[in-house]
């Protein structure tokens, strides 16, 4: 069985789409094999800057021959079926065969396709997959038509077996493949035959190119440690940059070289950020004093002084990169040093949306709503409010113009330069956080606080402008917001009413509205004044509607925008292994916007469904519940009325109203002290007499007396167990 290696080399592939790219080789051709007919042991998929590769192990060098039949149109059919059957299978009527069936006579088509062979398959597949290669971005160049990433310059297309390699014939827009290569552009030695993946991996090293990603990344990072670990430093991990860098070089050669000592003042944060970003330099720590002391830069040569003019043009460059954040960093400080009263004004001339006005106007609402969510976390409300009065004004320093993933961190060293408390500093470094899922959440309470305004009051005014998420869509990002608020009240034990923050905060926004709109329409009505001998007032201010929800008169938007928290926290708590019908069930419970609460409900219910006494509860829940609604809606009454014990005529109808009195005398105290474990074990207790109640007791008596009583006595194991949970919509 042949073996079959694919190069496709070209100019510089940039370093983000080449693990896209690697796969995408990979399954285009395996799929296109396989589809063809060929079958094959193993593929893997390579990259380096100027090379996509792919070897196919184990592949057959044939694929089998394939009989198909095809049932045509009746033999009295219209002449036009026929002629169509014929053109779809490329038969001619002679030889099509005629079959007798229930209907009568029927033609039938039998085409036999013979085995190909592997090098005309892997030549069609190949060229299909070049031409159609998915590059997020292309290029044509020359007089082809050929589009690729960079310009193709050559093809290595080689199926190997016992009796040779073979080059696969294939010409792709003038570029004709072969059983040659080359190796590193500086230090290769020109093109090179090999005869296999192996001896290509070999020649290949030999002429200076690492083929494997993986093996380039951990020369990169040893060759970094041990450059750090000589000079007493180590390395600042940053995995992506890592496979960046791994992405630009063939042949890695790492070089370490110090910061200037004009530049060891700025934070540690700008010193990294601004080494990755403009130069890709891994940032090197000196361990003594914490500070950002050096650099590493791979080289893509070994150059024969070692690297001293590499290193000597990368510092002048990074000092005048330094140069320009020194500035930054300088200049922010000044107006730290004042109470960054400039970044206050004029973060009221960048428009935050264009219906909820300004930055500023959206720090206001942040600010408010900070300062009534701090009691619930434990902060201080005059803290948390100063602190959202801070946390955003960053976003108008030269820094974080310069550099927007630093937004927060210097805000905090900003605040702390300003004089502010350390923990209202804290909160413009953190209230941004989670950033995303892999991200973790603050925990001091002030950060925690303006973590919950800033994100609640994103999703309350996009709500209250009509702009939610539709299907996959979700362009602000509100579907992350409302994670992070999920995260936030569980990882603090908060217990907040959502609804009535939601409420508050929507209140907020309409004013928001109102006060643009009002600016709009003014500036309208005083243009149309200027054009006119009048003018007018036409204003439309926003309303707010109201509705009762667990007897709590609330913004009529708020239940829509808890039930968007409801699918995200689902989600959540998937993750966390509780099933979907257990959370349905505790989310059909009142007080369902106290996500704390309701999260220790379920965790509880889930216990004890884990239990044998909790997954047979069900059933008798189920049970009861079913035969008492049957016979509601027979007789057209709800029997709620108290099933009295004095009608009981079996041992375990007495038994069943006992263990209905402890289990509700257990339930409630346990409820109202929100002790939801000892609430569900109490409630899983009543297994045992449900069941012996089922088995020897009719619910259905002849005796009208005695059946009325048992069905209010399954009222009350209706009533009782839905104090806890809505059983019902537990599966099984």
């Amino acid at each position: 069985m042949p073996d079959l290696l694919i190069e496709l080399f070209s100019e510089e592939i940039p370093a983000r789409m080449q693990a896209r790219a690697r796969e995408d080789l990979r399954k285009l051709v395996t799929d296109g094999l396989v589809e063809a007919g060929l079958t094959y042991a193993s593929a893997g998929a390579f990259s380096t800057p100027r090379r996509l590769v792919l070897s196919v192990e184990g592949l057959t060098s044939e694929s089998r021959p394939v009989r198909e039949e095809r049932k045509g149109p009746s033999t009295s059919a219209p002449a036009q079926a026929v002629e169509g059957f014929l053109r779809s299978t490329g038969l001619t009527l002679d030889r099509l065969e005629r079959r007798a069936d229930k209907k009568g006579e029927t033609f039938y088509a039998v085409v036999e396709k013979p085995g190909r062979q592997a090098a005309e398959i892997v030549a069609e597949v190949l060229e299909a997959v070049i031409r159609n290669f998915p590059w997020p971005k292309s290029m044509r160049w020359g007089n082809g038509t050929l589009r690729w990433v960079r310009p193709l310059q050559s093809i290595l297309s080689l199926l190997s077996d016992e009796t040779g390699a073979h080059v696969v014939p294939l010409t792709v827009d003038g570029i004709v493949a072969g059983n040659t290569t080359e190796g590193h552009r500086f230090m290769g030695n020109g093109r090179f035959v090999v005869t296999g993946f192996d001896d290509y991996v070999v020649k290949l090293k030999r002429a200076k190119v690492v083929l494997d990603t993986a093996e380039r990344e951990a020369a990169i990072w040893q060759g970094a440690q041990n450059l750090a670990f000589a000079s007493g430093m180590e390395v600042v991990a940053d995995p992506g940059l890592l496979s960046e860098v791994a992405g630009l070089v063939e042949w890695p050669v790492p070089l370490m070289g110090r910061i200037g000592e004009a530049f060891l003042g700025l934070p540690p944060e700008v010193l990294q950020t601004s080494m990755k970003e403009h130069q890709k330099f891994f940032s090197v720590r000196n361990p003594k004093t914490g500070r950002i002391e050096g650099f590493v830069t791979v080289a893509n040569i070994e150059a024969a002084d070692g690297g001293e003019v590499i290193l000597k043009g990368n510092q002048k460059v990074l000092a005048a990169r330094l140069s320009d954040a020194k500035f930054f960093w300088e200049n922010d400080l000044r107006v730290a040093k004042t109470g960054m009263g400039e970044w206050v004004e004029g973060l009221k001339s960048v428009t935050f949306q264009a219906k909820l006005g300004s930055q500023a106007d959206r720090i206001e609402r942040i600010a408010a709503l900070a300062r009534e969510i701090a009691p619930l976390v434990g902060a201080d409300p005059a803290d948390a409010e100063r602190a959202a009065r801070l946390a955003k004004l960053d976003l108008r320093s030269a820094m974080v113009g310069e550099f927007p993933e630093l937004q927060g961190v210097m805000g905090r060293y900003y605040a702390l330069e300003a004089g502010e408390k350390p923990a209202v500093a804290d909160a413009a470094r953190d209230h941004w956080r989670p950033k995303g899922e892999s991200d973790s959440v603050p925990s001091e309470p002030v950060s925690v606080a303006v973590a919950l305004a800033d994100k609640i009051d994103t999703l309350t005014g996009f709500w209250a402008i009509d702009e939610k998420p539709t299907g996959s869509k979700d362009p602000f990002a509100l579907r992350r917001a409302a994670l992070g608020v999920v995260r936030l009240v569980l990882g603090t034990d908060a217990e907040i009413k959502l609804l009535d923050m939601f409420s508050a905060q929507l209140g907020r926004a309409d004013s928001s509205v109102n006060e643009t709109l009002k600016a709009l329409k003014l500036e309208a009505a005083k243009k149309f004044q200027e054009q006119t001998s009048g003018g007018t007032s036409f204003m439309t201010a926003v309303a707010t509607v109201t509705r009762e929800v667990d007897g709590r008169t609330v913004d009529a938007r708020s239940p829509d925008l808890l039930s968007f928290f409801h699918d995200r926290l689902k989600v959540y708590l998937k993750d966390q292994g509780i099933r979907h019908d257990i959370i349905d069930a505790c989310l059909a419970m009142p007080g369902n916007d106290d996500l704390t609460l309701l999260v220790k409900r379920a965790e509880a219910l889930a216990a004890v469904m884990k239990t044998e006494d909790g997954a047979n509860l069900i059933q008798g829940y189920k049970r009861a519940a079913n035969i008492l609604a049957q016979a509601e809606a027979k007789d057209g009454v709800e029997y709620s009325f108290g099933a009295d014990i004095k009608f009981a005529e079996t041992d375990e109808e007495r038994a069943l109203f006992a263990a209905l009195d402890k289990t509700e005398a257990g339930i409630t105290p346990a409820m109202a002290a929100e002790d939801f474990p000892k609430a569900m074990a109490a409630m899983a207790g009543l297994r045992a007499p449900i069941d012996a109640f089922f088995t020897a007791v009719q619910v259905n008596s002849d005796n009208q007396i005695v059946r009325r009583n048992r069905l209010n006595l399954l009222h009350r194991i209706r009533a009782i167990c839905s104090g806890v949970a809505d059983l019902g919509r537990i599966e099984g």
